[in-house]
């Protein structure tokens, strides 16, 4: 996969603003990739090889479910800027999605 391609997904990423969260297929359709959303799984798996980015509001990328995909460290991140999970272990999606029209 291309540098461009995964810095367009990490610029986007970068976009969310803290209280919110997009979903991999929403971060997939605003780089301009839409229905890959596994790619932009695979650029942030990447973060952890040698592509650190300290400022990366990763934690706020969640499944289409909106259920952690990464673990607890996530679920705390999330938890700690006020976003709450249910007793499913998700987020109300329509309360705390990102509409992509905020800018950080």
């Amino acid at each position: 996969m291309s540098d461009s391609l995964y810095e367009r997904i990490y610029e986007t990423i970068q976009r969310i603003p803290e209280g919110t969260v997009a979903t991999y297929g929403q971060i997939a359709a605003m780089a301009g990739i839409p229905r890959r959303a596994r790619q932009v799984g695979y650029a942030m798996a990447a973060l952890g090889r040698g592509r650190p980015r300290p400022e990366m509001p990763w934690h706020r990328v969640v499944n289409a479910k909106g259920e952690s995909s990464i673990g607890d460290e996530q679920i705390v991140r999330l938890e700690s800027e006020g976003i709450p999970f249910d007793e499913n272990g998700r987020i109300d999606l329509k309360l705390f999605g990102w509409d992509g029209l905020e800018e950080v």
